[in-house]
């Protein structure tokens, strides 16, 4: 590890890339135990400093996933389900990633959602715990989680739980107390094999890479979105950047909900929420009664999320569709019927 450790902290203008044979043996030594806590955070400091490279990326993505717990799903399920990849540092902002999540299992879409327990810089409130309190065994097993997504058509993970490593350096993790390009690789293990994975980025300089890793990983439908809080999730006051991903191309567009008639202001309330708030929020907004705004937010991203995935042939009308649900309480019955499979 040391030898690897000085090819990476060689300094701005020395510092070079490991191969992708060098990268797997990182990996794998961190994987093991066998790099030690001070080396763990040597290579992930100097390679944010240095900026990995696909093949780095590539190589500790493989590695990590050869230690992740795979969930049993059938091909069926795996081939129209859709995994969505927020940060795991946590949600400020409303996350209605989980109300647009159980509007698409209503609809016949699969939906895999996953989190750890909070990490830094920001110590938010992290997905596992809203998806918690509304109700949900989020330490169930893999076999629990598999039966929840062919079932109830929505599953949560705990990546930690089901990736050991990434437990076990999670101390390291929070003493450097910045992103590391683990916080890239942890949102596209996607150990349920689902073939779609929308998820988010903080900045277009990592669109090359992730595109790559993508690629690589063997997704067939691939979007990235520049959202709120590097999340999945699109703001309705301003336009957003997303990236088709394909084989051959990465594809740059940006939606704008005004252009939907969806565009409402900017609502500072909605940008500090507690964990009781992201509740309150969440269910109001199935039940029919919720916050305006977490309402617009939801018909928007859900219409959004039709749209990419080829459900309905424009925003529009894929926000028709969230709307509709929401007015016969799909969503709802949805959630209730996810608590029940617990």
């Amino acid at each position: 590890m040391q030898e690897f450790i000085k090819q990476v902290a060689r300094g701005k203008k020395r510092a070079q890339d490991l191969s992708y044979e060098d990268a797997r043996r990182a990996a794998e030594m961190i994987c093991s135990g066998e790099a030690d806590d001070a080396q763990t955070a040597a290579l992930l400091v100097a390679e944010r400093l240095k900026e990995e490279s696909p093949d780095e990326a590539v190589a500790f993505a493989e590695v990590l996933r050869e230690h992740t717990t795979h969930i049993p799903v059938i091909e069926e399920v795996q081939a129209r389900m859709i995994d969505f990849g927020g940060p795991y540092t946590g949600r400020n902002m409303f996350a209605q990633t989980i109300p647009s999540a159980l509007l698409l299992a209503a609809e016949g879409i699969p939906v895999y959602l996953h989190s750890g327990e909070a990490l830094p810089p920001k110590y938010a409130v992290p997905l596992k715990h809203i998806v918690s309190d509304i109700g949900i065994d989020t330490g169930a097993p893999p076999e629990q989680i598999g039966r929840s997504l062919e079932e109830a058509g929505i599953g949560f993970g705990d990546t930690e739980k089901l990736c050991p490593p990434l437990q076990r350096i999670r101390r390291v993790r929070e003493l450097i107390g910045v992103r590391t390009f683990l916080n890239t690789i942890e949102k596209m293990l996607s150990p349920a094999g689902a073939r779609s994975i929308m998820v988010g980025i903080f900045h277009r300089t990592v669109v090359d890479t992730n595109s790559e890793l993508l690629r690589r990983l063997g997704f067939d439908h691939m979007y990235m979105v520049q959202g709120a809080e590097g999340s999945e999730d699109l703001p309705a006051h301003r336009k957003s950047f997303l990236y088709h991903v394909t084989q051959e191309e990465t594809i740059s567009f940006d939606l704008n909900p005004d252009d939907t008639g969806i565009g409402i202001r900017r609502n500072k309330e909605l940008e500090t929420l507690t964990l009781p708030e992201q509740t309150e929020l969440i269910e109001g907004v199935l039940r029919g009664n919720g916050h305006p705004d977490a309402h617009a937010l939801t018909v928007y991203n859900t219409g959004v999320r039709y749209f990419l995935f080829g459900h309905r042939p424009t925003v529009d009308e894929g926000i028709q569709l969230a709307e509709s649900q929401l007015s016969a309480g799909a969503g709802w019955d949805q959630l209730e019927k996810w608590r029940k499979i617990q």
